[in-house]
C-alpha cells in the first residue's frame, strides 16, 4: 500500500466524487480546511462587500513581504492532516512527517513561483517522492498560468500548493496536484526520480526531525540562526553549567540525559564552553548571552524560564 498523502486526510466526501488526487473537488476540501472559503462564505464576503465596509475590509488579499509569511498556513494546512511539522530540517523549508509512515514530506516555499523554486524540489526528489512547492497565488497579468504550473510539476512529478493571505481572515491554502507516487519519476524519467526505499539523506532528515523538541524555525527564514537538534542540546548544556556551575562532562550529560554532552563541551562550536581544570568545564561570556537570545528554547526544552 501507497503512502498517504497530505490531501488524504480530505472529507470523505471530497474525495470520493474526486476523480483524481490533484481534482478540483480535492482543491476544495484543501481550501476549507485552511480557512473556509467554500461557496457559502464567498457569498457572505459578496454580500458583505456590498453592504459592510467591515467584511469587504477582511476580504482583501495582500501581498507577503517575506517566504516566512507562507509557513505559518502551510503548517496549519499540513497539522489539519495529520502530520508532525519543522521548519528548516537540513535544507529543507518544511518538513512534515506522520506516525507509522516512512517517508517524509517536503515542501520548498517561495513568495513566487520561480526556476529556484524548482530546482530545489528536484534535488529534494532525490530524498523523498513526497515534495510540494508552494507559493504565492497571485493575480498579476505576469504571473503564471495554474495550467502552466500543474503541467510543469507534472513533468517534475512534484506536488503543487498556493496560499493567498488576506488582511483579517484566515490564510488560504490550495492543493492543484499531488506528487508522483513512489517508483515514479514523472515524465522526465529516473533521472530525475526519487528512491524506491528511504536512504541516508531521508534518515538523516528524520533522525534531525525526531531530535528536536520544537519547532523554533519558519520555513524560508534567511540571515537568522537555525535552531538545530544539535544548537538545543548544546543550549541544554550551557544551561547545565549556569545552573550548577563548573561541571565534569559525565554530570552535565546526566542533567540532560545525553551521551553527546561530552562531545559538545569539548568541541565548543560555538564557543559557549571553557575547560577550567583537567575535565570540568564552565559557561563563557558568549554562553551566557545565548541563553539569552534563545531563551524560549531553553524554557521549552529545560523548563527554566529565564530573566
Amino acid at each position: 500500500m501507497g503512502k498517504r498523502t497530505p490531501a488524504d486526510a480530505a472529507p470523505a466526501a471530497a474525495k470520493s466524487s474526486a476523480a483524481k488526487p490533484g481534482g478540483a473537488k480535492l482543491a476544495a476540501a484543501g481550501r476549507l480546511a485552511e480557512g473556509g472559503a467554500g461557496s457559502a462564505s464567498r457569498a457572505k464576503a459578496a454580500g458583505g462587500k456590498r453592504g459592510n465596509g467591515g467584511e469587504a475590509e477582511a476580504e482583501r488579499a495582500v501581498r507577503a513581504k517575506a517566504e516566512t509569511e507562507l509557513y505559518a498556513p502551510v503548517k496549519r494546512w499540513l497539522e489539519a492532516r495529520g502530520y508532525a511539522v519543522r521548519g528548516e530540517v537540513r535544507g529543507c523549508d518544511v518538513v512534515a512527517v506522520r506516525d507509522g509512515e516512512p517517508w517524509p514530506v517536503v515542501v520548498e516555499l517561495k513568495k513566487r513561483f520561480n526556476l529556484s523554486l524548482f530546482l530545489q524540489a528536484v534535488e529534494r526528489r532525490a530524498m523523498t517522492p513526497y515534495v510540494y512547492v508552494a507559493a504565492e497565488r497571485s493575480d498579476r497579468k505576469n504571473a503564471f498560468a495554474l495550467s502552466e504550473l500543474r503541467r510543469l510539476c507534472g513533468l517534475l512529478g512534484v506536488g503543487l500548493l498556493t496560499v493567498k493571505l488576506y488582511k483579517r481572515k484566515p490564510a488560504l491554502v490550495e492543493l492543484h496536484c499531488e506528487p508522483a507516487a513512489p517508483g515514479e519519476a514523472g515524465v522526465f524519467g529516473a533521472a530525475g526520480g526519487p528512491p524506491k526505499t528511504p536512504g541516508r539523506r531521508t534518515a538523516r532528515v528524520l533522525d534531525e526531525f525526531r531530535e528536536r523538541s520544537g519547532d523554533y524555525n519558519a520555513g524560508g527564514v534567511t540571515g537568522r540562526k537555525l535552531v538545530t537538534a544539535y544548537r538545543e542540546k548544546a543550549l541544554r548544556c550551557a544551561e547545565a553549567l549556569h545552573t550548577h556551575g563548573p561541571l565534569a562532562p559525565r554530570q552535565v550529560r546526566d542533567l540532560i540525559a545525553s551521551d553527546m554532552a561530552r562531545a559538545i563541551l569539548a568541541r565548543n562550536v560555538y564557543g559557549w564552553f571553557r575547560r577550567v581544570s583537567r575535565g570540568v568545564y564552565a559557561l563563557t561570556p558568549a554562553g551566557e548571552r545565548a541563553l539569552g537570545e534563545f531563551a524560549d528554547v531553553v524554557a521549552a526544552t529545560t523548563g527554566a524560564a529565564r530573566e
